[in-house]
């Protein structure tokens, strides 16, 4: 039985992006997949776009916007629903934002790679920038392929916070080789519907209490926790429209230039999320060894916040209110651990 691949987009007023999309992965090479559509309470005719130019695409709809994380749960458990589960193995879920524009080639030279390992949980391409000319003029919208990366993987650091590998950097062939990675960016990822089931708690894949920013980061952490792989494909090639967006290596004054462009809704995410992470996955031995890289990092992030994001001072208490539920699955998840702390600390560079 060949492999089967169900893509999933979650849309949330993307109707500037999906024609785009969607005309990339009707001009696929491999074309042995299905589409399912989340969406999030979109008001920007997104069902009746996808009713009439692509009829075939199944649509789920909420009534109110769940968040990355919880549509995206919502798809998957449909998808492993509909399959059966000892078929798990050779069944993938291509995770994609609304705005990518796939190469022609992107999806075959993924399950191909995948084809031969399968020891691999999840699988990337990689993702250069995209940008939009005239937005505001739609008979002069143009959209500019550039050669920018928007990511090759993720990349996990000492202080344990986790970036797109190359972000902002010329693509100059220096991220041609395949390689493990710690993670695969949630724009774009090829799950193993095996893997995902192995590390799921109650109707979660995802972690629905992020609601948006870093449960990507989340998962790339346990599926390497539980013994599985994470591979980058260079030569499966997408761009991404970025809303959140900055290079991966920047100073501190980049870093603050970056962060007041933008939205303090996302920063509020950002904080409550990279401290949600720590309490749900970090073991306590390398937590203690990278405790002062750790603490001075977090302590700039909150001193930043208390003179500078002050309403956004609540991520740091919601967090502190979510650290039972988080607490709730840590117990759950760390008996399944398969890696050493020794082996994940090779991670953290």
């Amino acid at each position: 039985m060949s492999a089967r691949l169900s893509i999933h987009i979650v849309a949330w007023n993307s109707m500037r992006f999906l024609p785009d999309l969607f005309k990339s992965l009707r001009e696929q090479t491999y074309q042995d997949f299905t589409v399912l559509v989340i969406d999030n309470g979109s008001t920007d005719g997104v069902e009746a776009f996808l009713r009439e130019q692509y009829p075939q695409t199944t649509v789920l709809r909420n009534a109110r916007n769940l968040g990355f994380a919880g549509a995206h749960n919502q798809g998957i458990r449909y998808a492993l629903d509909h399959w059966d589960p000892s078929t798990y193995k050779e069944d993938f879920i291509l995770v994609t934002n609304p705005d990518l524009i796939f190469e022609p080639t992107c999806l075959e030279r993924l399950m191909r790679d995948a084809a031969n390992h399968p020891d691999v949980a999840v699988f990337g391409a990689k993702l250069r920038r995209a940008f939009g000319e005239n937005q505001h003029d739609e008979a002069l919208q143009e959209t500019i392929k550039s050669d920018l990366i928007d990511s090759t993987g993720l990349r996990a650091h000492k202080n344990r916070t986790v970036s797109d590998r190359g972000a902002g950097e010329l693509d100059q062939g220096q991220y041609d080789e395949k390689r493990d990675v710690f993670g695969i960016s949630g724009a774009l990822a090829l799950y193993r519907a095996r893997a995902l089931q192995e590390v799921r708690f109650e109707d979660e894949f995802f972690d629905a209490d992020f609601f948006a920013y870093k449960e990507d980061v989340d998962l790339a952490w346990r599926l390497q926790e539980a013994g599985w792989k994470a591979r980058f494909v260079p030569e499966a090639v997408a761009f991404h429209y970025r809303g959140m967006y900055g290079p991966e290596k920047i100073g501190w004054m980049d870093r603050i230039r970056n962060r007041r462009s933008k939205s303090k809704l996302r920063s509020y995410y950002s904080n409550r999320n990279q401290w949600l992470l720590l309490v749900k996955n970090e073991r306590w031995t390398n937590g203690l060894m990278a405790l002062p890289r750790v603490l001075v990092f977090e302590l700039g992030r909150l001193l930043y916040t208390v003179f500078f994001e002050t309403t956004n001072l609540r991520a740091f208490f919601d967090a502190i209110g979510l650290i039972p539920r988080m607490v709730q699955k840590r117990a759950q998840f760390f008996p399944l651990r398969k890696r050493s702390a020794r082996d994940m600390r090779k991670w953290f560079e």
